[in-house]
């Protein structure tokens, strides 16, 4: 019997790694024109770590997480998320040094969720953090960016949606009227929700099932108890979204699935995905590093969902790179060979050399089975004329051309 993959764990294979490449590319160029630096932390950290970030009564910590113990009987998890690894790594080595650290990342992570499309256990992210800035308009060009990145690899229809959680000052006051409200419906809410309603009743208005969202329709807004800073901060955030030309919604019921985030909280969706649309996801978090034993700090993050951009770019038709395939005709044509592959790799173009005997035929008939855009073919002829002959494989046109010449007469993409 044959081994298979895991459930929930994918496989990414050639044709979908250079669709991943080109947005991991794309990111980190606009990343580092925004003043970000790489960061690179580990897969797994020690389990209170997210019980402490994350929250023990959020459905990563209580139903996703993958925590075992090890040989010294140490509690370590998969990381379900990057922000809290982020934080640890900031706090540790003293990044708070700096006045501000604009960090990205990339990378899996874990959740024993129940696979469907663009959503796995094992599933990649990119993500980016503010630590040390407090300013709404520094919440504007995090959300600037990240619309500026979806338009550049062509993520049609992205949409943002927004909403403020409020601070330590107003979010108790409005959490308390979310418990009135949740206690005079609990007979029409999930088993989950109505567990919830003390330790977390924010979680509700997340909540998926028909008859919680139901229930929760007609619930108070929190954009109506928040305090006049809070309110104040997420106007400002608007406002300089608007003077980006950024339009943005508000979506009153967004409380995102992580306890750590305060005031801005956003996510960004696109059409084709089903229920699962969010494609990119984040906020603010103002206390997560005093929480975990760091000084005060303003922050502000997000994480994007490489599977799912990468379905809505193959959507919208993004072409490899055109291969090439070279085929020699005879020894000395294998050894004239070597030169213009160089030639042609030293410019960027995706060639590879076929090593097989069959006849011409029978090789421009493998090329063919490879995908390939071009071959180049060297035989007795060319050799004599020094020339090569390039046949497009899409037209069936062919033309000799000179040595020289040749490694400017195939397409790079």
């Amino acid at each position: 019997m044959s081994i298979t993959a895991v459930r929930g764990f994918n496989d990414i294979l050639p044709g979908d790694t250079e669709v991943w490449r080109r947005i991991e590319d794309i990111a980190f160029k606009i990343f580092s024109a925004y003043g970000f630096s790489e960061i690179k932390v580990p897969i797994v950290e020690k389990t209170e770590l997210f019980l402490r970030s994350i929250g023990e009564t959020t459905d990563i910590v209580e139903k996703e997480m993958y925590t075992f113990t090890d040989r010294h009987g140490d509690s370590l998890t998969l990381r379900p998320e990057g922000t809290a690894p982020v934080v640890r790594a900031y706090i540790e080595h003293k990044l708070y040094a700096n006045p501000v650290s604009k960090l990205y990342y990339s990378g899996p992570m874990f959740r024993y969720e129940r696979p469907q499309k663009g959503r796995y256990r094992q599933f990649y992210q990119i993500g980016a953090e503010i630590l040390g800035d407090l300013s709404p308009r520094s919440d504007a060009e995090a959300l600037t960016m990240l619309m500026r990145l979806f338009e550049e690899i062509d993520v049609r229809g992205a949409e943002l949606q927004m909403n403020s959680l409020g601070d330590a000052l107003c979010r108790p006051v409005y959490k308390q009227r979310l418990k009135d409200y949740l206690s005079g419906v609990k007979e029409k809410l999930c088993e989950n929700c109505r567990r919830r309603i003390e330790a977390n009743p924010l979680r509700a208005l997340d909540c998926k099932n028909p008859g919680c969202m139901e229930a929760t329709k007609s619930a108070p807004s929190i954009l109506e108890s928040l305090c006049g800073a809070c309110k104040t901060h997420f106007d400002k955030v608007r406002e300089c979204l608007e003077l980006s030309g950024i339009e943005a919604s508000i979506n009153p019921r967004m409380v995102r699935g992580l306890d750590y985030y305060t005031k801005t909280t956003f996510e960004i969706t696109s059409a084709g995905l089903g229920s699962q649309n969010a494609i990119a996801a984040g906020g603010r978090y103002d206390g997560l590093v005093e929480e975990l034993g760091g000084p005060a700090t303003p922050c502000f993050g997000f994480a994007i969902g490489i599977e799912r951009v990468a379905l809505l770019i193959k959507e919208n038709g993004m072409e490899r790179r055109p291969l090439t395939v070279f085929i020699a005709l005879g020894d000395e044509a294998e050894r004239k060979g070597v030169a213009l592959l160089k030639a042609w790799r030293d410019r960027g173009v995706r060639i590879i050399e076929d090593f097989s005997e069959g006849s011409l035929k029978s090789r421009m008939k493998k090329a063919d089975r490879m995908g390939a855009r071009y071959a180049v073919i060297l035989g007795d002829d060319e050799l004599k004329s020094g020339t090569v002959a390039i046949k497009d494989m899409k037209s069936a046109s062919q033309e000799k051309v000179s040595w020289e010449i040749a490694p400017d007469r195939i397409a790079i993409g």
